[in-house]
């Protein structure tokens, strides 16, 4: 397990004064890339090699959001790769060593020159440790779009929303999805986050949200202008 420790900044606090949900998800990534560049398969070595992890799927649960200034315990570990697919675990502990938020992820290893997954290859079992995958629901192959779609404000991708592979981020995405929902007048107290990335957008590319509430939750497809392409779809659950 590769663990990461840290203070709750005001900076990455919402309205409430606790650690926001797109914090959350910085810790969760930052951790992994730390974890990277800690066993000398960082980005820049990648980059060298024509590699670059790719996220596929998030599931975040959140039992608790730590609040102003607590200290805290980011933790992560990959517990299986097999064929194209790599998996890895997190968690957000508190100072008493109370779980707060757990989440489960799949990763696809790039190939930059041509687009596509590649065989994962040996140098990347670095990151096994033997520990088991996190206490969590399996996360669903898709997350299914019921009812009518209500369609919410386009979001053109500026140079903020992008990272170092030149398209959004993912943590980006769910952003959007969070403020669709305000725009659309719709409270969320959100306890389980599901993410499916499909393509990845790019500077300049305009994004058109579509939102399916049910009675658990909402999920909203991030779309391109015609429907042809999906770029993200993020399920909230209270």
């Amino acid at each position: 397990m590769y663990t990461i420790k840290s203070r709750v900044r005001y900076s990455e606090c919402d309205e409430t004064g606790n650690l926001s949900l797109i914090s959350v998800m910085n810790y969760l990534q930052d951790c992994s890339t730390f974890h990277s560049e800690d066993v000398g398969r960082g980005f820049n070595q990648l980059s060298q090699e024509g590699f670059a992890w790719v996220l596929a799927t998030w599931q975040i649960q959140i039992d608790r959001l730590p609040h102003f200034g607590e200290k805290i315990k980011v933790s992560t570990w990959s517990y299986q790769m097999k064929g194209l697919q790599a998996f890895r675990s997190f968690q957000i502990n508190d100072e008493k060593h109370t779980t707060l938020v757990r989440a489960d992820s799949t990763w696809y290893l790039m190939n930059v020159k041509d687009g596509h997954a590649s065989r994962i290859p040996e140098s990347e079992k670095v990151y096994i440790t033997g520990e088991p995958r996190i206490d969590l629901p399996k996360t669903p192959r898709k997350i299914s779009l019921d009812g009518k779609a209500e369609p919410g404000p386009n979001i053109i991708v500026s140079q903020q929303h992008l990272d170092t592979n030149k398209h959004v981020n993912n943590a980006q995405y769910v952003l959007m999805a969070l403020d669709t929902l305000v725009a659309l007048g719709y409270s969320h107290k959100i306890r389980r986050i599901i993410v499916q990335y499909r393509s990845q957008a790019h500077l300049g590319d305009v994004i058109f949200p579509e939102v399916y509430k049910d009675k658990t939750g909402f999920s909203i497809a991030l779309k391109n202008v015609n429907n042809s392409t999906t770029y993200a779809t993020v399920r909230f659950e209270g």
